[in-house]
């Protein structure tokens, strides 16, 4: 908003006698309401609605510019059993989360949770979280890190933005933050070399982290009641993810894992169904529920498999299938 400064010299005793006389007022909000009240009688009110209509969409412009200036990192917290889920305004990548993960590990500020390296932390819901892991999936910049520390397992999670999340056992991502440091002479840029290359191929599987590495599709895509089913390759630990016993020579046990996409609703359902087979024959279903990130995984993997297997894109394919789709019956049933 453009201003004009409006000066008005007065004598330093009409100040000071008007300052007692105003009380709970000051001489220049008097003013002020004076040149409002000049403005509502002397401007024309076509004018009047003018200026003001423009003053307010710069003021809304200028809200808007503050909040996409705005960033934020994220962190799902584990302790002792306890959960919690927090928010800071701070640009924090995943460099600088496992640089905090290693002061607090060495105990070098006397921290007595990891949750007091988070300067002026927040806490969140749970929901809110995971739309906000949602905007870091989306790359805008908004979310710059979303981390999971999970202290009761020793692990710790973080979100890329092209393969969904990766965990590391802490003692890893410490000792890639060191590495990091080491040399103080290193760029940015090698210094993030260094720590990519201390964590590479030391990503572990765990539950609720499902990544890129681990969703692979095979098979027919085949449709089921208005969605499309994918078959999930299960070359990862599975037992680790859903909590069967099934990677063991004890038993003949084995899953059949699939995830499936809602074709009218063009997203990916909630839950992966699973199917447990035992080595006597029976069978149990299972389920497991998705994060924000798998599904985000999940569906480009399903978009390059659709392409690759139909060459269509999901959407076309979608909507070929509902078109071919029979008609329900109409009319009263004999």
């Amino acid at each position: 908003m453009r201003s004009r400064e409006v000066s008005v010299w007065l004598d330093e005793r009409w100040y000071d006698a008007l300052d007692v006389c105003l009380k709970d007022e000051t001489v220049e909000d008097r003013l002020g309401d004076y040149l409002d009240q000049l403005i509502n009688e002397l401007v024309p009110e076509q004018e009047y609605s003018r200026i003001s209509q423009e003053i307010w969409q710069e003021d809304q412009r200028g809200q808007q510019e503050l909040e996409a200036a705005r960033k934020f990192a994220i962190f799902h917290i584990r302790d002792s059993g306890q959960e919690r889920f927090l928010q800071v305004e701070r640009p924090l990548e995943f460099l600088d989360a496992a640089r905090l993960l290693r002061t607090y590990l060495r105990g070098e500020r006397g921290a007595s949770s990891f949750e007091q390296m988070l300067h002026q932390a927040e806490e969140i819901s749970p929901e809110a979280f995971e739309n906000m892991v949602s905007v870091r999936m989306e790359n805008t910049g908004k979310v710059t890190g979303a981390f999971e520390l999970d202290f009761d397992k020793r692990e710790f999670s973080a979100v890329s933005i092209m393969d969904g999340w990766q965990t590391f056992a802490m003692g890893d991502v410490s000792t890639a933050a060191y590495q990091a440091d080491r040399k103080a002479h290193l760029t940015s840029d090698q210094r993030w070399t260094r720590f990519l290359d201390a964590l590479d191929g030391r990503q572990i599987t765990s539950a609720g982290h499902l990544s890129a590495r681990e969703v692979r599709l095979a098979e027919e895509i085949s449709e089921v009641d208005g969605h499309l089913n994918f078959y999930l390759k299960t070359s990862f630990d599975v037992d680790e993810v859903f909590g069967t016993q099934v990677c063991t020579t004890e038993n003949g046990d084995w899953l059949n894992v699939y995830a499936n996409y809602d074709m009218r609703a063009a997203e990916v359902c909630d839950e992966l169904e699973i199917i447990l087979h035992r080595e006597d024959g029976s069978e149990s279903a299972l389920s497991y529920h998705l994060n924000a990130a798998e599904k985000e995984i999940l569906l480009r993997k399903m978009e390059d498999y659709c392409q690759e297997q139909t060459g269509m894109s999901l959407a076309d394919y979608s909507a070929q299938i509902m078109a071919e789709a029979p008609e329900p019956p109409t009319g009263p049933a004999m």
